[in-house]
């Protein structure tokens, strides 16, 4: 029986205003009231300077510990005046849910009861594959998310990952990342949603609706990150504002973000945390940003240390702070120095109060300055509770992508040996990406991590409780991850080998490959399946590989599992796209799993034996080369040699599209347009089909991108069954930033509804007519609509 969940997409964030077709967004409230600001004002008219300074600064709870507990006397040393934020509070911790909430809980109350202003402070942790903490639900990696094209699912975990944070005391997460991702040699991928703005920005919407909720006194501060155009080129303003920032504005103007993170790279050759022009011109003048910036970690010092565009930290602090950022963290290097900076008047307290100003409105909103502020939740906490595990697997099945089958998924019957070769195929450490409590505390801590809290099951397991007694399951490794160390760090002055610590860690009791047991095993074996690609120590920030085909001798390995004549299916994990251009004609098929998660080993196993459908499709175009050029499909592939497109991904049944119907004509001033058309599930199998609705200019002198993603609706179809499927269209979808304005110009496009970006099903063209039209407030519509 499936254990797969199957939802049609309903876009939450429109308000018709009681028109069908109206199609404008509702842009979110202002970050402060009347109440609020005099709340805060009566507050830091009572602070002292080194009171108020301290809440623009983060320290991590390591600082006030002793033997792992919290320490009132070490508290009195270092944050006698209170402090801003703990940082990163529980990834670097081995607690229990209710050790955790107690231990914030009597932080809190030493804060409220023992420093002079009674404030309590931030706790925030990443949260991109749920709270990173011990025990909590490990959902897929978030590059996975992203092929799931599930808005509605995102909600749903970032939701429970909302319910986890609070219960625990924690008020404020350092996610979404809306970084685009457009060459897979970019370490930090696996962190984002993909190549594209739109799929990004929608995504990105709905994850930080399910994270802050309706309230934030009940939800959870979510961070995006990294502004702006981080891991790529981003120094083109049109590509700027209309690519890399539209995540960013999308998620502040529909989902009420208020917290941004500006990125560790470089606009215009200036430090991103000291541009101005980034951070104050574009985030707070022309995006009106009225929330908080807090530094990445460290990000202030590196104005200095690393990108010598400062000659001191004292420079640095002010450079950061008069460019936009609030609150330095992880922790305060540079911000001490501001009195001294104020005393030789190198900055004003107009600047620095009104950083303080942000920081505390925020912990008024989140209700912390409240008279009696809930800090965690009373009773017996449990952060895998059953339901959040089934959310955990349906987001796993939803996120692989079958790259290439030719019929021998999924598995049939009569098969009576399978052979589970390669180093992924009886591990967890290919189940989980960075920034998951697990790839957190083994790397940047080296600790090693209960991998039954929550449980995480392997490939193996999957397949044995799937495939029953009666099909024998050869397993065995084959060949290790990779023969030397091939990740490196690449953040200078580290000054340890954690890497070293981490492999040592992911081999221990394991024993050595056995290639020549792999190759009996692949010789008596009705089907291979080759469980190859990354880990937590070949993917991930601060780890560089030398390239991104599959690590060490794997794809020898793969080759000589061909080579016996049996069919292999190629189970892809890793946080990229890794090059299979050698083999990708030989193997029976390939099976996209990235860091599926928890879940992950039933998930893929499922997939394989035919109990899921796979519906998965890529967020990002996939290399046949080891090109390092930047690839996005919205430029086209006629000068790159890709191997699948952005869009793609295979089924176990087909799908018809047909019936097209649209207007051939437009107002550009029109609300907006309907396109409609009928989808069939043509095979034998229930499924999920993701149709994908692009747009082209005709014109040939449009400035526009030859083509684009305007709209998407996953539909869930039984055999045989056939659905009417339609897009509200908005003409402002249309905009394009040119001479440092949003305009909307008349001319002729084709849309498009494909089942990928190349694989282009129903066509029409629609005319645009009237004059050029200015949006004074920058982008109001950014989506379509489905009904």
């Amino acid at each position: 029986m499936t254990r797969a969940f199957p939802y049609i997409f309903i876009l939450l964030f429109y308000t018709c205003l009681n028109e069908k077709n109206k199609s404008i967004e509702k842009e979110t409230p202002p970050f402060s009231n009347e109440l609020i600001e005099k709340k805060v004002d009566s507050i830091m008219s009572k602070m002292t300077l080194d009171e108020k300074l301290v809440q623009i600064e983060g320290i991590r709870p390591r600082d006030i510990m002793v033997d792992d507990k919290f320490s009132p006397e070490l508290a009195k040393e270092v944050m006698p005046h209170g402090i801003g934020h703990f940082c990163q509070f529980s990834s670097g911790l081995t607690m229990s849910p209710n050790e955790l909430r107690d231990f914030v809980r009597e932080v809190q109350h030493w804060l409220m009861t023992e420093t002079e202003t009674k404030i309590p402070a931030i706790f925030h942790e990443e949260a991109i594959t749920g709270f990173a903490t011990q025990g909590a639900t490990t959902y897929p990696q978030q590059i996975g998310m992203g092929c799931t094209w599930n808005p509605e699912l995102i909600q749903e975990c970032s939701n429970t990952t909302r319910l986890n944070m609070r219960a625990a005391g924690a008020t404020y997460a350092l996610s979404p990342m809306l970084d685009m991702s457009r060459t897979a040699h970019w370490s930090r991928l696996e962190e984002s949603y993909g190549e594209d703005p739109y799929l990004t920005s929608r995504l990105g919407v709905s994850f930080v609706k399910g994270l802050q909720g309706n309230n934030f006194k009940t939800g959870v501060a979510a961070t995006t990150k990294h502004f702006a155009g981080y891991g790529t080129q981003n120094d083109n303003p049109k590509e700027l504002y209309e690519d890399y920032i539209m995540p960013h504005e999308a998620v502040m103007k529909l989902a009420g973000s208020k917290s941004v993170m500006p990125s560790y790279g470089k606009y215009k050759g200036v430090a991103v945390a000291a541009s101005s022009e980034m951070l104050t011109d574009i985030l707070r003048t022309h995006l009106k940003f009225d929330g908080v910036v807090i530094s990445d970690y460290g990000a202030v010092s590196l104005i200095h240390k690393g990108h010598k565009q400062a000659n001191s930290l004292k420079d640095a602090a002010i450079k950061a702070l008069t460019a936009g950022i609030d609150i330095e963290v992880s922790a305060p290097v540079a911000f001490p120095f501001l009195p001294e900076a104020l005393e030789e008047g190198l900055i004003s307290i107009d600047v620095i109060n009104a950083a303080i100003k942000r920081s505390l409105i925020m912990k008024a909103k989140l209700g912390l300055l409240d008279s009696k502020p809930q800090i965690g939740k009373d009773g017996n906490l449990n952060f895998d509770p059953p339901a959040y595990r089934e959310l955990a697997y349906r987001a796993a099945t939803q996120s692989i992508v079958l790259l290439k089958n030719d019929g021998i998924l999924p598995l049939k019957k009569d098969i009576k040996k399978v052979a589970l070769l390669g180093p992924n195929s009886s591990t967890y450490y290919c189940m989980l990406g960075d920034y998951t409590y697990q790839s957190m505390i083994s790397f940047w801590h080296s600790k090693e991590f209960d991998s039954e809290n929550p449980k995480l099951y392997t490939l193996h397991e999957g397949l044995k409780s799937r495939l029953g007694e009666h099909i024998e399951i050869m397993q065995e490794r084959g060949c290790d991850w990779s023969a030397p160390l091939e990740s490196i760090i690449d953040n200078n002055g580290l000054g340890d080998d954690r890497l070293s610590k981490l492999k040592m860690m992911t081999i221990k009791g394991l024993p050595q490959p056995d290639l020549e047991k792999a190759f009996a095993f692949a010789e008596k074996s009705d089907v291979i399946i080759a469980a190859v690609g990354e880990n937590l120590y070949l993917c991930g920030e601060g780890r560089q590989r030398k390239g991104i085909k599959l690590p060490g001798e794997q794809e020898a390995f793969v080759q000589k599992l061909i080579d016996t004549g049996k069919p292999v299916v190629l189970v892809l994990f890793g946080g990229r796209q890794q090059i299979v251009s050698k083999f990708e004609d030989k193997c029976a098929a390939i099976v996209q799993a990235w860091f599926p998660g928890e879940e992950g080993g039933n998930a893929i196993a499922d997939i394989l034996v035919g109990n899921t459908n796979p519906s998965g499709k890529l967020c990002v175009t996939y290399p046949a080369t080891e090109s390092k050029m930047e690839t996005n499909y919205k430029n086209g592939y006629d000068n790159v040699d890709i191997q699948y497109p952005f869009g793609y991904g295979l089924s176990y049944t087909n799908y018809e599209y047909t019936s097209l119907k649209g207007p051939s004509a437009v107002n550009l001033n029109d609300d907006s347009f309907t396109l409609s058309l009928q989808v069939k599930n043509t095979g034998e199998m229930d499924g999920d089909e993701i149709v994908q609705l692009y747009v082209s200019p005709k014109d040939t002198n449009s400035t526009m991108k030859p083509i684009q993603l305007k709209g998407f609706q996953r539909v869930s179809l039984n055999s045989k069954e056939q659905k009417s499927i339609t897009f509200e269209v908005s003409p402002e979808q249309l905009v394009q930033f040119k001479n440092n304005q949003w305009i909307v110009e008349p001319g002729n496009f084709e849309f498009k509804i494909g089942a990928s970006s190349t694989d282009i099903r129903l066509s029409a063209s629609v005319e645009l007519k009237g004059d050029n039209k200015i949006l004074e407030n920058g982008r109001r519509v950014f989506f379509s609509l489905n009904n």
